[in-house]
């Protein structure tokens, strides 16, 4: 192997796993709400068998990877109506469009379910999915999550091994996690509705990146990508506003609850 000693390989690794942990965020909060529409007794099967065999084509994706690194961000075909929509798309940038707008459509379909249940004990029990179709949907988009950290992993080094190692150590960490995900969100169902919208804008993310890596312009209106920053001070609101509006309801709920009780009893 390839400078197994050398301490910057080790370096690169740590950083590697951090990347990888922070990017894998929206990647365990689809596979808990996927995992979820599965039978109840193979969930913790389809979390797990999901990531197994993510890790396994992950590693597949990423020698692939190494070997075409130079005509993945060729033009393949443009567009080039002028004036209204011009763009020049790359294997990298039709994978982004792709998967950005396929989980906008995830996010969307499910909130519009949420929206539609009488009762909130019934969410999920009306949509179920089979045990090798959950397994697909969440190998699929452990692709498509995954490719943009692994096109950094090779930004930061062509050392293969180093990349290997941190791909097998961030799957078993999303192992780990996800039992912890699945079991938080059974327990605190509002936050399912923030992490479909978290999704949401993931998809969005994903698609403004797909079209600035093809130069997309619409009207003469050039496709500008979603900073990573601007998604993390967003997600960090949605949670702080979720958490100070559902405190305040509660607090009413209480007070209600007094105020009842005092013209009840008089």
């Amino acid at each position: 192997m390839d400078g197994l000693l050398a301490l910057e390989n080790w370096l690169t690794l740590l950083m590697l796993i951090l990347l990888q942990a922070v990017l894998g965020f929206d990647n365990l909060l689809y596979i808990s709400i996927e995992a979820s529409r599965a039978p109840v007794a193979s969930q913790r099967f389809v979390r797990r068998m999901g990531i197994g065999l993510a890790i396994i084509f992950r590693l597949i994706l990423m020698f692939v990877v190494l070997g075409l690194i130079n005509t993945l961000t060729h033009p393949m075909f443009g567009i080039g109506w002028v004036g209204v929509f011009e763009a020049s798309f790359t294997f990298h940038s039709l994978v982004s469009i792709v998967g950005g707008g396929f989980i906008m459509y995830t996010a969307i379909k499910e909130i519009m379910h949420l929206l539609a249940v009488d009762h909130v004990e019934n969410i999920g029990n009306g949509r179920k999915r089979s045990v090798a179709g959950a397994i697909m949907l969440i190998v699929f988009m452990n692709l498509i999550f995954s490719f943009d950290s692994l096109l950094s992993a090779i930004a930061l080094t062509h050392v293969s091994w180093v990349i290997t190692a941190a791909i097998i150590i961030s799957g078993v960490m999303m192992v780990v996690l996800s039992d912890h995900v699945s079991a938080f969100l059974k327990k605190n169902r509002m936050f399912e509705v923030i992490g479909l919208f978290i999704l949401f804008i993931v998809g969005i993310l994903l698609l403004t990146e797909g079209g600035h890596l093809a130069n997309m312009q619409l009207f003469t209106f050039k496709v500008e990508a979603m900073s990573k920053a601007s998604f993390y001070f967003v997600i960090f609101v949605m949670v702080i506003v979720s958490v100070v509006q559902t405190r305040y309801r509660n607090k009413l709920e209480v007070l209600r609850a007094k105020e009842h009780g005092i013209s009840a009893g008089a």
